[in-house]
């Protein structure tokens, strides 16, 4: 018997009276009517509102608060000037506290639902002590509006630029150069990219930034084609670069339909490739497109986990999607004998430079993907831990299948996103959780970092 067609109690337009009873994963508030489910952006739990609907499908809706009746008790006041507007920073208006309760819930009830994983150890959480003013590097989209750049980040849901001076996640000097740009931008009408019809020059624009350091590392992203002359003459005066604490300006060239951000050519224009940043006692080598965790000082914190689990049962260590090797370096500083396999050459080009500014012997880096490197273990040796950080769409499942047969005794997980880290998690079977810690290296967004130390439950 065909299952029978929900009916959508609301329509476009519609205003309705909610109560928010919980935050969804996406950081908006999760509301019932009628037994439909309705998302209300910047909606918290204890809310009641007047709502406009702007969207329905089948399965849920989406609400406008309009007028609230009652505010919840978590709810503070946003410091963002353009907050709910940009997409990017989707909690600021609720309690830090409640914050990390919020994380907290979403890596349970991904492990239980998705993963139908049984939780027995208490998971734990890392705050941040900097919740502001962290980000050591900005991304940023580009339109126009009225002949004048618009440089910020998306609306969410569309591509629409959200224009701001400053952004309060980012450290400082990521902003002043981000404006200093927007202003040699717009003295010399820099032809900015249409998506729409593939016209133009500057698509996006990308700003490092080392607080240890000092150094700053500017990128353009641009279609093909030149800049004007007398707007490189002045981006690349000697003593402004100098003054912003600039020590190269790239650029990346994109020339593809896509929504990707960066190319997969890079040209120096001015001054090095890269910048050296300082975490800890160790310094690093880091290009445009080499992976580096955003947050300097949460990342300490997590590098500090990680090496705590390491250190307890001591050996080898085979650190999977190293990125530019900073858990392999901040391990090899202890001693340990660590192999980072990454499949990006510019990444691990950066790691091999590192090791040696570090004079690390024990720490080595080998490019290519973890699937290859799986297949054939005694490329990259024994390893007493194994440890993996991949992207959002987590392990393949040439990985997950992998694991198991290079016996290792212990496995650390990091993750960004708790759904594929619960859907990786339940396929590993011969491993049991022992350790889960939430690093809060995102404050004021719902994103989430995990790490999970498992160990292996059969004898090899």
């Amino acid at each position: 018997m065909p299952k029978e067609k929900q009916t959508i109690p609301v329509n476009l337009g519609d205003h309705v009276e909610l109560r928010v009873e919980t935050l969804a994963s996406s950081g908006d508030g999760l509301c019932r009517h009628e037994g439909y489910t309705l998302f209300v952006p910047t909606g918290l739990p204890g809310d009641v509102a007047r709502c406009e609907i702007v969207k329905t499908t089948p399965r849920f809706g989406v609400a406008r608060a309009v007028e609230f009746s009652k505010k919840s008790a978590d709810r503070v006041t946003a410091p963002c000037p353009v907050f709910p507007e940009c997409g990017g920073c989707k909690l600021q208006h609720l309690d830090y506290g409640q914050q990390m309760a919020f994380k907290v819930q979403v890596v349970t009830d991904a492990l239980e639902r998705i993963g139908k994983i049984s939780i027995s150890v208490p998971i734990e959480s890392v705050p941040a002590e900097r919740t502001l003013h962290y980000r050591n590097k900005g991304s940023f989209a580009l339109s126009h509006k009225g002949g004048k750049p618009r440089i910020g980040f998306y609306k969410q849901g569309t591509h629409e630029v959200v224009d701001s001076a400053t952004c309060d996640t980012l450290l400082e000097p990521v902003n002043t150069i981000k404006e200093w740009v927007r202003g040699l931008m717009q003295q010399h009408r820099l032809s900015i990219y249409h998506e729409k019809n593939h016209k133009g020059l500057v698509r996006g624009l990308v700003v490092r930034h080392s607080p240890e350091t000092g150094q700053s590392l500017l990128a353009f992203v641009t279609t093909t084609g030149e800049f004007p002359q007398k707007f490189t003459e002045q981006l690349l005066n000697r003593k402004s670069l100098i003054d912003l604490g600039i020590v190269g300006v790239v650029r990346n060239i994109n020339n593809h339909k896509t929504n990707a951000i960066l190319g997969d050519t890079t040209k120096t224009l001015w001054g090095q490739d890269f910048l050296t940043d300082r975490l800890g006692d160790l310094e690093f080598q880091l290009s445009l497109t080499s992976f580096f965790q955003v947050n300097p000082f949460q990342t300490v914190k997590l590098y500090d986990i990680i090496k705590e689990w390491v250190l307890q049962k001591p050996g080898p260590v085979v650190d999977a999607y190293c990125g530019n090797g900073g858990i392999s370096l901040w391990l090899a500083k202890s001693g340990v004998g660590v192999t980072g396999v990454d499949e990006s050459a510019e990444s691990v080009a950066d790691a091999k430079q590192s090791a040696q500014r570090n004079d690390f012997p024990n720490c080595r880096f080998v490019q290519g993907t973890l699937e290859r490197f799986l297949a054939d273990p005694e490329s990259i040796g024994p390893a007493q831990t194994l440890i993996v950080d991949p992207p959002r769409k987590g392990c393949s499942e040439e990985v997950i299948d992998a694991i198991p047969q290079l016996k290792v005794e212990r496995l650390i997980y990091v993750s960004c996103n708790p759904a594929t880290l619960a859907r990786d998690l339940a396929r590993l079977s011969d491993y049991a959780i022992r350790a889960i810690k939430v690093i809060d290296m995102f404050p004021q967004t719902a994103h989430v970092e995990t790490a999970v130390l498992l160990e292996r439950t059969l004898s090899p």
